[in-house]
């Protein structure tokens, strides 16, 4: 269980235990993190679960595929680290991953 952690439009933090082999949007609904309201339950079709990847990681993970590219064009306050936790899958690789979660997503 890698710990995931996640910063809310206040500054505030949370670290949360991940399950493996879980979307880190699943994750983040499972243990209460405000902001990832994920409408489309993980489809990809709605990026009401955009996060912003800390910098550091964001080159860590797997390139995103065209359809959720597509869908990044339609979030609030993009960044060049925008994700959609929906298609990042939970490793131990993960362990100490750092995401923000858009004020606009509030």
């Amino acid at each position: 269980m890698p710990k995931v952690k996640f910063i809310t439009a206040d500054g505030s933090e949370k670290e949360i235990n991940a399950d493996n082999d879980v979307s880190l949007m699943m994750n983040a609904v499972n243990n209460g993190i405000d902001g990832i309201i994920a409408e489309c339950g993980g489809a990809c079709s709605c990026a009401t679960c955009h996060v912003i990847i800390d910098p550091e990681w964001y080159g860590k993970l797997s390139e995103p595929q065209n359809l959720e590219k597509d869908m990044l064009e339609f979030v609030a306050e993009p960044s060049d680290t925008s994700r959609l936790s929906c298609q990042i899958n939970v490793t131990d690789e993960l362990e100490g991953l750092i995401v923000t979660v858009p004020s606009a997503q509030y």
